[in-house]
Formats: structure tokens, C-alpha cells, sequence
């Protein structure tokens, strides 16, 4: 951390960015924010920012330039664009080729090109997790309720999914209910993916009523994790028991959880375990 002098946060959607820009302030770091107006609101940043659509790339490694920025980091949700449709600035012609071979090959491989992008500019990337560690989730149970023996096959099974689905750069999340796989996230993301199953019949799901089936967050395998982190939050409670899960598991250290006191509070009140298991479990 000594070395860094200016950090550039790359803004996208949600509350990461926030506790990121607060992480780096309280450890003496200035930081120049870039705040993607597709997803991330000026207002939320209104100190030494700028905002750029994501097809002025050109320009915003430009400006990172500019301000003499020596470290970068990506935090909150920035979701795959239409490149058909970007309009990319002139400085951001030339990057666009690759970017798309990239994208072509999944969301991991194209995190680490733009990642490569910057790093070929001066610029290497800095895990979201260095300025807001607190963030990251325990291992154990956030809240009162814990995982039970009769839930433990489903949260394996989960896990499992999600692992082979990360392998193949699909998503990162998967539920399982008594042994059957009732959804894997793909493009929709985590809370889209958590509503699907309220489509699905009563006999092979949960319901509020009596609980059932886990949902997994966890790394894809060989991911950069200083990118895209699994992430969940109140949200993510809220469609978890409006579908009748009975609890979610993440990798304790490998996963944020937004707002943990309010997250185990809403788990608390819904009957929900969100739990933090080993990554290597």
C-alpha cells in the first residue's frame, strides 16, 4: 500500500464503491474516482470525480493519466454492454477489437483484459478488498441461525454447481433443494436468478412457510479475485426468503457482505442462515 500515491476508483453500480472510497480515504490515500454514468450515481461521488459513459474508454484512461493516477480499482456492478450499439470515443477505437475477442469468451476473460489494459498503462489493479476488509464475509453464521444437518447436502451440492459453473465462466451462484438443481446464474445476475424460483412449482421448492434449498456464492475457479468478488446484500435476503430458501452459503474471505448488520437482522427475521464456509471445503 506504501507505493500507491493516487488511486483511480472505477465506479459501477451499488454500495461497494462507496466503502471503497471511505476504505482508501481512512488510509491517508488520495483517489480520483470515475464514476460510470451507466450505473453509478455523480452524486454519490461528488469529490475529485468525473463521470464517463463506458464507451469513452479513450478518454477515461486519458484523464486517469491526466491525474496522475498509478493504481487502479474496480468496485460494484457493471453489467456486460451491447457492443453493437457502445459508440466507443476515438481513443477507445482501438481497444474495442480486443475487448470484444475477450467478451467472447466470458466475463472472466474479459475482466482480465481491461484489467491488462490498464496494467499496460502504469496502472496496476488493486483488490476492492484492501480498503474495505470489514466487508468480507466471516466464517460461521452472520446472525443467530446456523446451517443444520438436514441443509448441509443442498449447500454442497450448491457449492459444487457453482464451482463447475465458474469453471466454464458461467456465473458464480447456484441453489439446490433436496438434491435437485433449481436454478445456476448466468447474465441476470444473483437477486434475477433468486426470483426465478418462486416460478417454479411448491413441490420441488421452499416456500415461506417451510423452508428449503440453499443458494451458493462462490469464486469462480482460477478467478481474479482483486475483480468481481461474489457479493451479497439485504437484497439478496429479501429474494432468498421471498423464494423459500432456507439459507445461503458464501466462502468465509472469499465473498462481501453489504451491510452485515442489517443483513443478519433481515436473515434473523426471515429465518434465513447465511453462513461462511471454508473456501477449500
Amino acid at each position: 500500500m506504501a507505493d500507491i500515491k493516487r488511486l483511480g476508483l472505477i465506479a459501477g453500480g451499488g454500495d461497494l464503491p462507496k466503502y471503497v472510497l471511505a476504505g482508501a480515504k481512512e488510509q491517508g490515500l488520495e483517489t480520483f474516482t470515475i464514476i460510470l454514468s451507466d450505473f453509478a450515481d455523480a452524486e454519490d461521488f461528488p469529490d475529485n470525480s468525473h463521470p464517463f459513459r463506458l464507451g469513452d474508454f479513450g478518454k477515461l484512461i486519458k484523464r486517469l493519466g491526466k491525474e496522475k493516477v498509478d493504481s487502479v480499482c474496480f468496485a460494484g456492478i457493471v453489467k456486460r454492454p451491447d457492443f453493437k450499439t457502445l459508440r466507443p470515443d476515438l481513443g477507445g477505437m482501438k481497444y474495442l477489437p480486443g475487448v470484444i475477442a475477450a467478451a467472447a469468451k466470458g466475463d472472466d476473460a474479459l475482466l482480465r483484459h481491461i484489467s491488462s489494459i490498464f496494467e499496460s498503462k502504469g496502472m496496476p489493479l488493486i483488490a476492492p478488498q484492501q480498503f474495505c476488509e470489514a466487508l468480507l464475509a466471516p466464517s460461521g453464521p452472520l446472525g443467530d441461525i446456523d446451517i443444520t444437518p438436514a441443509h448441509r447436502d443442498d449447500a454442497a451440492q450448491a457449492r459444487d454447481v457453482a464451482r463447475e459453473i465458474g469453471r466454464m465462466d458461467i456465473g458464480q451462484g447456484a441453489i439446490v433443494a433436496g438434491g435437485l438443481v433449481l436454478a445456476v446464474e448466468a447474465a441476470e445476475g444473483t437477486d434475477a436468478m433468486v426470483a426465478r424460483i418462486r416460478m417454479l412449482p411448491e413441490n420441488i421448492r421452499g416456500t415461506e412457510q417451510a423452508r428449503r434449498g440453499v443458494l451458493a456464492k462462490v469464486v469462480k475457479p482460477g478467478q481474479d479475485i482483486r475483480m468481481d468478488l461474489p457479493t451479497i446484500g439485504s437484497s439478496t435476503i429479501l429474494a432468498a426468503s421471498q423464494a423459500g430458501l432456507a439459507g445461503i452459503i458464501v466462502e468465509a474471505g472469499n465473498a462481501f457482505i453489504l451491510d452485515k448488520g442489517r443483513v443478519a437482522e433481515l436473515a434473523n427475521e426471515h429465518g434465513l442462515f447465511v453462513v461462511g464456509l471454508p473456501p477449500n471445503g
